[in-house]
């Protein structure tokens, strides 16, 4: 069982609507790609919630873990594409999500719980911050915390950041959240430096790179692994495509299939993402190639 926990909410384009959230789209990706998974989330009680719990339903999440808030609206997203359909987000303050109580979800239920996603969006407050941390404490040593850093400014909690990395089994960020956290720690030097320092400094198992059309990176245990980006014909936007090369991340690690051969398939499906509108296809065919692949004879990392 995977538990994904954080926020949902409208991604609004200038020409249609999404719904989206790193969590959420991760926790769809994975359930389509035939993985159990709980998804602990929160939405206003307005016609977005409606619409996403509908649509949660429909997917096969159980709406028991997701919480209405009666006061705060559903969280939305309004994103401005360039002319390359690289997203930027103006992301709405003290929505439902914000207010998401993770003490009365029925987490005692999820003893068989192999993984927890977690990002440091939902964070960005101090009660936020409490109720991953809370949570992260309470799991077992043999359960995979998977951090996926979303530094989205000014929505970004120093203390919260740093909490997460000393949590994380396996971490995922981009150039730009590696750079910023660079920073915090007044750490010099290259970048495979900083990693190597960030992995034996936060017991970090694995920390994956990505780095847009310049490929991926991944760090394990002192190897390392590099993976050209996958060309495509058409990119829509490029919503989610870190979400998608999480989703393939956790999946290929949870399967106990080879470091490379995971990071390759994540490549390959962050580019199919990007030939979408938004970060979750609609056409489940996308995903049957992946999963044939994640069912292969495992031959270990």
């Amino acid at each position: 069982m995977v538990l994904a926990v954080g926020e949902i909410l409208i991604d609004i384009f200038p020409d249609y609507q999404r719904i989206g959230g790193a969590p959420f789209n991760f926790a769809c990706h994975l359930k389509k790609l035939g993985f159990p998974v709980r998804f602990f989330t929160c939405v206003g009680l307005d016609r977005y919630g409606e619409r996403i719990l509908d649509h949660l339903q429909s997917t096969g999440f159980d709406l028991d873990d997701v919480q209405v808030d009666p006061i705060h609206p559903t969280g939305t997203v309004n994103v401005q594409l360039d002319e390359s359909g690289v997203p930027h987000f103006d992301i709405c303050e003290n929505t439902a999500w914000d207010h998401l109580d993770l003490d009365a979800c029925p987490i005692a239920a999820t003893e068989d719980v192999e993984m927890i996603y977690f990002g440091s969006l939902l964070q960005r407050t101090e009660a936020g911050r409490r109720q991953i941390q809370n949570l992260l404490t309470k799991k077992g040593k043999e359960v995979t915390a998977f951090c996926d850093i979303n530094m989205r400014p000014p929505h970004v909690n120093p203390r919260a950041i740093d909490e997460s990395l000393r949590q994380a089994d396996i971490l995922k960020l981009n150039e730009d959240e590696l750079a910023a956290i660079q920073r915090e720690y007044k750490k010099q030097g290259a970048g495979d430096a900083f990693l190597s320092w960030l992995m034996k400094t936060f017991d970090i198992r694995a920390i994956a790179l990505t780095c847009g059309s310049r490929g991926s990176r991944l760090y394990f245990d002192g190897g390392r692994v590099d993976v050209p980006a996958t060309a495509i014909d058409s990119v829509i936007d490029t919503v989610g495509a870190g979400d998608g090369f999480a989703s393939i991340l956790a999946a290929g690690y949870l399967r106990n299939l080879p470091w490379k051969k995971t990071v390759l398939q994540a490549s390959r499906f962050a580019s199919r993402i990007c030939g979408f509108p938004g970060a979750v296809p609609d056409d489940a065919d996308v995903y049957d190639e992946f999963k044939s692949i994640m069912e292969e004879k495992r031959n270990g990392r």
